[in-house]
């Protein structure tokens, strides 16, 4: 495997260790924020700008894909050059889209402001993660990915409770503008601060940035390709089925994007990504599971929201706060998760898991037997339980996929793992979508009519991809075990 050179750094108290950790972690659940928050906007985004159906899709899938695509270049030039600082340009960046989008005129503008605003997003993520691994080491590394872990349960979980909440405040028509304000006095807070604590990382080739300008071009091409026919899915039969043809590029474009990067790296030049990290099990099998377990996360949330609003007739503002019990229980185990993963390792992960589709299937349930008066209420619970194994799911997880990857490496593993999370997440929401809405039109023809009943049968369709894909990380996560053990074995 290539290694990137080696980091230096000037040795920091614990506590300013610590403050600079709070620091990146908080503009990382507000970074993850703006993927749940924005999705209870919609209505009011159409309404006060008149935007179209496919505008409002971009709005929240045109986020995710240039998040995605920027990830993996920019853990490798936080990698090589300074961490400190690129993250404090993408939360700059991040913080003059979030005024452009409080502040757009037209759907187009906001279009636009929201796309640089996953571009930010993308610059300073990997930066979060490779600092954490330069700041920390050991069970204590274990405790940051935990905090870290309980910080991402609580913005994705909240996310749509503060989105109805600044609908609530603002109003039908600009109600979403806040959603976007929140975010300016949050980020302006937090570059001071990173100015302040963050620590400078470079390496010893004065920062001279090796970036491997056709890996990235391949790169793109292969990311876009896959992610963009699963982001313009939603279960409406006027989906384009021409948009699949987009897979064939992917498969064309990954294919090369591999052959090349091993050339890359066997001229001994630095490659974007060192196809060598995905020989060490730990890593593999940890990214594959946080894919898996985000392709039914967000689309499990989305569902949920949908079918309370949809078929029970909440506001946007209650259905969001269902949620706040997952978020409060899943901080909490992630914060005792990341005390106990060095003791307990992957099985850790995997109860977690059972957990989560325990609730998983309690919700569908819930929405089948359960009064609809109360339905809120028990999906609630449910939620609650479900965040508990969740929470050890995320922190530890993270903290065992990182566990055998060099600190000086660890934007760059980061950032892939982050990338799996973001294509996990565009694939499930749109298979979720697709069954959800497509049981409305198959069993309805449309949905301005459809009664609950329907919304029933949909909700349980869109489930059975969640649990499918849960099911598969349970999946990994068992076979990550078998291999543990054999190389335990063959070491005795």
């Amino acid at each position: 495997m290539t290694h990137a050179p080696e980091t230096r750094s000037i040795p920091l108290p614990e506590g300013h260790r610590w403050r600079a950790f709070w620091v990146c972690v908080a503009v990382a659940g507000l970074t993850i924020m703006d993927l749940t928050k924005v999705n209870v906007a919609l209505p009011a985004i159409e309404e006060g700008l008149g935007a179209s159906s496919t505008e409002l899709q971009l709005v929240v899938s045109g986020y995710v894909l240039t998040f995605g695509l920027t990830l993996v270049p920019a853990g490798r030039i936080g990698d090589q050059w300074s961490r400190r600082w690129m993250f404090v340009i993408g939360l700059t960046l991040f913080t003059l889209t979030s005024l452009a989008c409080a502040l757009a005129p037209t759907a187009g503008v906001l279009l636009v402001a929201r796309l640089l605003q996953g571009v930010a997003a993308g610059i300073q993520m990997p930066q979060v993660i490779g600092l954490i691994q330069h700041l920390f080491r050991g069970a204590e590394r274990g405790r940051a990915f935990g905090l870290f872990g309980a910080t991402i349960g609580i913005a994705t979980a909240i996310g749509p409770t503060l989105g109805g909440l600044a609908i609530a405040i603002g109003g039908p028509t600009d109600g979403w503008r806040w959603v976007f304000w929140m975010n300016v006095p949050l980020s302006v807070v937090a570059i001071a601060l990173a100015l302040w604590l963050l620590p400078e990382t470079h390496t010893p080739s004065t920062r001279k940035l090796s970036l491997d300008p056709v890996g990235v071009l391949l790169f793109g091409v292969a990311v876009l390709s896959l992610m963009w026919p699963f982001l313009f899915t939603t279960g409406s039969p006027d989906d384009n089925p021409a948009r699949w043809w987009t897979l064939v590029v992917f498969v064309i474009a990954a294919t090369a994007f591999v052959v090349w990067e091993r050339h890359y790296a066997a001229s001994g030049r630095p490659p974007l990504v060192p196809v060598g990290m995905f020989g060490v099990a730990s890593y593999r099998n940890g990214t594959l599971l946080a894919s898996a377990y985000f392709m039914a996360m967000p689309p499990m949330f989305l569902l949920t929201n949908l079918y309370l609003q949809l078929g029970l007739g909440l506001s946007a503002v209650y259905a969001g706060m269902v949620s706040i019990g997952f978020a409060l229980a899943s901080a909490v185990t992630s914060w005792i998760g990341g005390r106990l993963v060095d003791r307990f390792g992957r099985p850790l992960v995997v109860f977690g898991l059972v957990l989560v589709l325990a609730a998983a299937g309690l919700l569908v349930l819930i929405a089948l037997a359960v009064p609809d008066a109360v339905t809120p209420w028990a999906m609630a619970a449910a939620l609650t339980a479900g965040g508990a194994g969740g929470g050890l799911v995320i922190s530890p997880n993270q903290t065992l996929t990182l566990a055998e990857i060099p600190p000086k490496q660890g934007g760059l593993a980061g950032s892939v793992g982050q990338l799996g999370q973001r294509i996990g997440t565009a694939v499930g929401t749109a298979v979720g979508l697709s069954l959800f809405y497509a049981t409305i039109f198959r069993e309805n023809g449309s949905v301005e009519s459809a009664d609950v009943t329907v919304y029933h049968h949909a909700y349980g369709f869109g489930m059975l991809s969640v649990a499918i894909f849960l099911a598969l990380a349970c999946a990994v996560g068992v076979a990550d075990l078998g291999a543990r053990r054999r190389e335990r074995r063959a070491l005795a």
